[in-house]
């Protein structure tokens, strides 16, 4: 590892920062992870769009259709690719806490950056903050890398400001992914900014939160890969602008994208966001593929619509 544990905090806000991006896992026809498309497709986002890091094998990645084993390849791949030009944060949620461990164990072995577990669903809980708690407090003394919290609707709740701050005093909790109203990242933002470094995935507030919160870390989705391209990067471009306080410059450029979010918002089904970004992909030249049963692909009908409203939104 690059740092001590108890340096987690201070090493990720020296280096946590820009644009991080949630990878999706390219697939072959069988179903099988697009190795080869994986690489491709890391290096496209390092060395064309600039992205900082990448978060692997999330949602995005689809981890709760692959093998543990498969997960563990994808840490192992990412790291290779990468190769220190860009960080890597890996995903090792899950149910099984003893599967938590041994990913969070694999991920600091093979040479990731962090990691990321977020918020676990709960059963027959009243005492949920302190089982919260317990549960993250766990995970730390087992390991030493840096560990993000991420809190999103798909847990059954949402972790409080409160509790998030609770949780941060933790050594190695350095970051969280909260995808949460904005009025509750804010607060948070406030509560433990200095602990922690408070992000969420929505691109529409990236620029709003850095000229409002003072945010450096865009912690992270998709489009940094869907709405860039190698020449032309406004994202990249306008978080640049915002960094440097050319605010009325960068709010130009991440208003110019406007035709292209609407592009990819407004033709997405909604059960199926994974098919649907890995189209959008292929449209872009990046490795894509199907999507694993039992998750839904797209109709021919979706992929017209699709391919009509990317032609049309103005990405060079």
């Amino acid at each position: 590892m690059k740092y001590k544990k108890n340096e987690a905090k201070e090493y990720s806000r020296e280096h946590m920062r820009g644009i991080w991006a949630a990878a999706l896992n390219p697939m072959l026809s069988d179903f099988s992870i697009d190795e080869a498309g994986m690489r491709a497709n890391i290096k496209h986002w390092v060395e064309d769009l600039g992205i900082e890091g990448l978060f692997i094998a999330g949602k995005q990645g689809e981890y709760f259709s692959l093998s543990l084993e498969e997960r563990k390849r994808n840490f192992n791949i990412a790291v290779d690719a990468c190769n220190g030009k860009a960080g890597t944060i890996m995903s090792c949620s899950d149910q099984n806490f003893d599967t938590v461990l041994d990913l969070a164990r694999h991920a600091q072995d093979a040479g990731a950056d962090y990691i990321v577990v977020h918020a676990p669903m709960l059963h027959f809980i009243t005492d949920r903050d302190d089982t919260i708690y317990a549960y993250y407090k766990a995970i730390c003394d087992k390991v030493d890398i840096g560990i993000a919290m991420w809190s999103h609707p798909d847990s059954g709740y949402l972790m409080s400001p409160q509790l998030c701050a609770r949780v941060a005093e933790l050594p190695n909790i350095m970051a969280i992914k909260y995808s949460v109203p904005r009025k509750m990242y804010a607060e948070l933002t406030e509560l433990a900014g200095d602990k922690l470094l408070v992000s969420t995935a929505s691109e529409d507030e990236w620029f709003d939160n850095i000229v409002e919160l003072g945010w450096q870390l865009y912690l992270c989705s998709s489009p940094p890969y869907l709405l860039q391209t190698k020449t032309d990067r406004r994202m990249h471009e306008y978080t640049q602008l915002a960094f440097d306080g050319k605010i009325e410059k960068a709010r130009a450029v991440r208003d110019s994208l406007e035709p292209v979010r609407t592009a990819l918002k407004s033709t997405r089904p909604g059960g199926k966001p994974q098919a649907h970004q890995k189209y959008w992909q292929e449209l872009l030249g990046q490795a894509g593929g199907p999507v694993r049963p039992p998750l839904l692909q797209l109709t021919n009908e979706e992929k017209a619509a699709t391919k009509a409203a990317f032609e049309a939104c103005g990405l060079e």
